[in-house]
C-alpha cells in the first residue's frame, strides 16, 4: 500500500507545480500593470512601448488561460515560452528603463528560468494522463535554462554585493554559509545542464527555493527601501521565483 500512496503524493505535487506554472502569466500581467501604474506617478516609462505592451499582455493571458484549462497545454506552453522570450528581449533591447547590472541578472535570469519551465511543461512533463510520448528534447532544453538560472545565482552570490548582503542578513554562519550555497547551487546547475540526476537535483532545489523566496525575496524592506527596487518589480520577481518552484516540482516528481 505504500507504493500507491507514494505515487499519489508525487502525482499531486506534480499537479500542484503545473497549477502554479500555468497561472504565472496572470501574475506577471497583474504585477506589470501595477508596476507601470507605480511608474506613472513619477513619470517613468514602461519597459516596452505601450502599443506592443498590450499585445504582449494579451498573448500572455491567452496562453495562461488555455494552459490553465488544459486545452492544448503543450502548444500553449510553447507559445508562453515564445511570448516571454520576445517580451524579455524587447525589454532588454529597448533600453527604456535603466537597471543596475545586479538587478538585470536577477530579472533576466528568472525570465530564462520561467521560459525553461514552460518548455518542460511543453514536453509533456507533469501531465496526469499522458496520451502522447514526452518530448525529451524540449525537457532537456528547459533544464538547461534552469541550469543557467542557477549559474546566475552563483554569479550573484560571488560578485553582487546586493545579493550577498541579502543572504548575510538572514542566514547563520556568514560567509561560510554563503560559500556553501555557492557550491550547492553550482552542483545543482551542473546537474541540470548535463541532464544527470536531474530528479534528485530538482528535489533538493524544491526544498531550497521556498526558503529563498521567504527569507530573501520576501525581505521587501531590504530590496525596496535599501536597494531601491520598485515595489511591484520585486513582487513580480517573487512571483517568478514561485513559478520556478512550480517547474522544479514537476521535474522533482515527473522528471
Amino acid at each position: 500500500m505504500a507504493a500507491p500512496g507514494r505515487r499519489e503524493t508525487l502525482r499531486l505535487l506534480s499537479q500542484f507545480g503545473a497549477f502554479i506554472l500555468t497561472r504565472l502569466g496572470f501574475w506577471n500581467c497583474f504585477s506589470m500593470l501595477m508596476l507601470f501604474a507605480e511608474r506613472a506617478d513619477v513619470k517613468r516609462k514602461p519597459d516596452i512601448q505601450v502599443p506592443y505592451l498590450y499585445v504582449d499582455m494579451g498573448a500572455a493571458v491567452l496562453c495562461s488561460s488555455f494552459m490553465s484549462f488544459g486545452v492544448k497545454r503543450r502548444w500553449f506552453a510553447l507559445g508562453a515560452a515564445l511570448q516571454l522570450a520576445l517580451s524579455t528581449y524587447a525589454s532588454y533591447a529597448g533600453g527604456l528603463v535603466h537597471y543596475g547590472d545586479w538587478l538585470k541578472v536577477r530579472m533576466y535570469s528568472r525570465a530564462l528560468a520561467i521560459i525553461g519551465g514552460f518548455l518542460v511543461l511543453a514536453s509533456g512533463a507533469g501531465e496526469v494522463y499522458r496520451r502522447k510520448p514526452r518530448t525529451r528534447s524540449l525537457q532537456s532544453t528547459g533544464q538547461v535554462f534552469l541550469g543557467i538560472y542557477l549559474i546566475c545565482m552563483v554569479y550573484s552570490l560571488q560578485h553582487s554585493t546586493e545579493d550577498r548582503q541579502a543572504y548575510l542578513d538572514h542566514i547563520a554562519g556568514g560567509e561560510v554559509t554563503v560559500q556553501l550555497l555557492v557550491v550547492v547551487f553550482g552542483v545543482l546547475a551542473l546537474s541540470f545542464l548535463s541532464g544527470c540526476y536531474v530528479r534528485i537535483a530538482a528535489q533538493i532545489l524544491a526544498v531550497l527555493l521556498p526558503l529563498v523566496i521567504l527569507f530573501n525575496d520576501g525581505n521587501l524592506g531590504y530590496w525596496h527601501y535599501r536597494r531601491r527596487v520598485e515595489y511591484w518589480n520585486q513582487m513580480k520577481l517573487i512571483g517568478q521565483n514561485v513559478g520556478i518552484f512550480g517547474a522544479v516540482l514537476i521535474l522533482a516528481t515527473d522528471g
